[in-house]
């Protein structure tokens, strides 16, 4: 019968041991549950290597060395069965990352569209967020369709969900010309003035104003809309909307 040496048998152990896939390791270091379990694993080996070594050197008649023979053939079939485990659990450690990798770049993308963005507003910059560019440009092309009265809902809206965005001042002022569209002069004058109020260095402030000037003539108040005429010149002297103050005022 084929008979092993004690060297030939810690050798082939070891050789099984050695043959242990390695490429698993780089994964496994960055779950601390798997590297774990790969670490007991691969402790069980070698126990079952010490073992053999020691019962070697305590039996060597022949009937332990057929014993030896059979305990190695479990301890192959150990080895075997640790090494598919550890095969198991690197393949699934690979995927639990690459899943990982995959949902953090996918929300890296979506913050990314979420993060304020520059524009240019009335000459301006101005960073403003996605949402609230969408909703104003949205609220703005219903106004430019002839939508007036749903541009007036959308408008109002928006300056009530974004009081400190930096389109607020224009949705306001056409929130005002939403309104004055329908002929509806005195929430046209409402929506102005608090252009000029809460807005008034806004290049819109002096158009605002020239706008509450012509509802006040509409409306046959001619007191009230030669004041606003004066008032708008006296402000904003400088403006194109002053300059055509003057002229419906007849000052030079």
């Amino acid at each position: 019968m084929m008979t092993f040496s004690k060297a030939g048998l810690a050798a082939a152990v070891m050789a099984a041991f050695a043959y242990l896939p390695l490429h698993a390791n780089a994964a496994l270091f960055d779950d601390d549950e798997a590297r774990k379990a790969i670490l007991e694993l691969r402790s069980k080996v070698d126990a079952l290597a010490q073992d053999i070594n020691s019962r070697l050197d305590t039996k060597a008649d022949k009937t332990s060395t057929l014993s030896m023979l059979s305990q190695h053939d479990q301890t192959m079939q150990e080895i075997a069965r640790l090494r598919g485990q550890i095969e198991v659990l690197g393949n699934e450690l690979a995927n639990t990352q690459k899943r990982q990798k995959d949902f953090y770049t996918d929300l890296d993308a979506r913050l990314r569209k979420l993060e304020p963005r520059q524009v240019t507003i009335d000459g301006q910059e101005a960073a403003v967020g996605v949402s609230e560019q969408s909703s104003y440009e949205a609220a703005l092309a219903l106004f430019k369709s002839g939508d007036y009265k749903s541009a007036a809902t959308s408008l109002d809206a928006f300056v009530k969900r974004y009081p400190e965005s930096a389109y607020a001042a224009n949705a306001q002022y056409w929130l005002g010309n939403a309104f004055y569209a329908q002929r509806d002069c005195k929430s046209a004058i409402a929506a102005q003035q608090t252009v000029v109020k809460n807005y008034p260095d806004s290049p819109k402030a002096s158009d605002a104003m020239l706008n509450i000037a012509s509802c006040y003539t509409e409306l046959k108040d001619k007191a009230n809309a030669t004041k606003t005429l004066n008032a708008l010149i006296s402000r904003y002297p400088d403006s194109s909307a002053a300059q055509t103050a003057k002229e419906r005022s007849g000052k030079k």
